[in-house]
């Protein structure tokens, strides 16, 4: 639900890469386009589009308190965090409508789906995309348990994400060589960067209770509690249950020598040991610090031959030292943080990691102990023209037809902030390319 752009410096780099048409100044319009502001119209956002946004409607004592602390640390309160710059505090934008979550799914495709050149099909399961010589011609596919196929007449899009889209076109008999020739499967296409590059934002969860405020892990430890919360929600709409998954953001740099700024907090007024278990008993807050741009690299392959098999997905978190003196940097920032003034009346305590971890070395073992993935992979079937690239600046697989790649995979490189936006971006540019090549 968090509506996040990224920096300029971000679709620039892609465009410096050789990605002609992926600048800022290129899909600055298409993030206009698909937007429904709820206040903001002007040459960076627009209204109309099929995608809301809206600010949170919920508030909460801890957090406000949280962003003066950045203040005192010399980081600004920021207006608009989707302008491009993203550099300061502010409550993350959310794909809402009225307290209701606003999916791509009810955005695009349920004002559309009673349209007579639209099938949806449900439970269905696509095991692999059919080829003939060089060309693309549809799908093999489970629905409902049951075989079936699809021809394209024009095109197939692959839209599966950055882990589906690789998995489909492995067992396909598109990609590496090698991982084809381990699984017995005929080399249909050989493309040695499919599944390649993998890059996700490693959220490092610092933990601290806290006194003197209200946090979630209290309100809802009681059935009283949990029935206010649901009234709330039932009468304004608002309130925790209206809640995105982080509440506050903070974009700042880890270290001065960053000429933007490299590191993102999600802070939420709760904590709990891990995703799935339930919110701690006592006030506490979650302070999360990730790495916008690592330079870690890692590997998404099938398992084996079934399509219903999980993939293996290796991240391969901090193996690159870069990253790993940001994730230093960034748990002692947030002890920075907790340590200011503007804090000190909440008697912040540090229970994750722990202060007992003092060392580099210490630190750096702590933060991949308490650290997880915020879910944004990118960059498995990456755009480009060098040997590991997948598509090609209009998203069409390399040497092959009737086949193109639009979702997160085909990132580069993974852009400073959360990834749900672009993607939207992503399929809007994607669209005119393919109306302007089948017109």
């Amino acid at each position: 639900m968090i509506y996040m752009r990224g920096q300029s410096g971000d679709y620039d780099g892609w465009r410096q890469m050789g990605n002609k048409g992926w600048g800022w100044d290129d899909v600055l319009p298409y993030f206009v386009k698909s937007e429904d502001h709820a206040y903001r119209s002007n040459s960076l956002h627009g209204q109309g589009g099929e995608l809301r946004v809206e600010d949170q409607r919920l508030h909460w004592d801890i957090l406000d308190a949280v962003r003066d602390a950045a203040l005192e640390l010399g980081i600004p309160k920021a207006d608009d965090l989707n302008d491009g710059i993203n550099e300061g505090s502010a409550f993350f934008e959310v794909n809402q409508k009225n307290g209701w979550r606003w999916s791509s799914a009810r955005a695009f495709l349920d004002p559309i789906k009673g349209r007579s050149n639209l099938t949806i099909l449900k439970q269905a399961h696509v095991e692999k995309i059919t080829i003939e010589g060089k060309r693309v011609t549809g799908l093999e596919l489970q629905v409902a348990g049951k075989p079936s196929k699809v021809t394209a007449g024009k095109e197939v899009l692959l839209s599966a994400g950055s882990i589906g889209s690789p998995q489909i076109m492995q067992l396909s008999g598109i990609g590496p060589v090698g991982l084809l020739g381990e699984h017995g499967i005929e080399v249909r296409h050989a493309l040695e960067g499919v599944g390649g590059n993998l890059q996700d934002h490693l959220q490092i969860r610092t933990i601290y209770t806290i006194e003197g405020a209200k946090t979630l892990n209290e309100m809802q430890s009681s059935l009283w509690g949990k029935a206010k919360i649901a009234l709330e929600y039932a009468f304004k709409r608002s309130g925790p249950m209206s809640m995105a998954p982080s509440q506050l953001g903070i974009f700042t740099k880890s270290d001065a020598s960053y000429a933007s700024p490299n590191i993102e907090y999600h802070v939420q007024p709760l904590s709990l040991d891990k995703f799935g278990e339930p919110l701690h008993s006592f006030p506490a807050i979650t302070v999360s610090v990730c790495n916008l741009r690592p330079q870690s690299r890692g590997t998404m392959h099938i398992r084996s031959t079934n399509p219903f098999d999980a993939p293996l997905i290796s991240p391969n978190y901090l193996s690159a030292e870069a990253d790993k003196q940001v994730a230093v940097d960034s748990i002692r920032h947030a002890r920075r943080l907790m340590a200011t003034n503007t804090m000190a009346k909440f008697n912040p305590n540090e229970i994750k990691p722990g202060l007992a971890y003092e060392s580099d070395a210490e630190v750096l073992e702590a933060a991949g102990d308490v650290a997880t993935t915020i879910f944004h992979p990118i960059g498995t079937a990456k755009m480009g023209d060098d040997a590991l690239a997948v598509v090609s600046d209009t998203l069409e697989v390399h040497g092959l037809e009737g086949l193109r790649v639009v979702d997160a995979s085909i990132m580069p490189t993974i852009v400073s902030g959360n990834t749900h936006a672009p993607v939207v971006m992503i399929a809007e540019k994607a669209a005119d390319m393919i109306l302007a090549k089948h017109r």
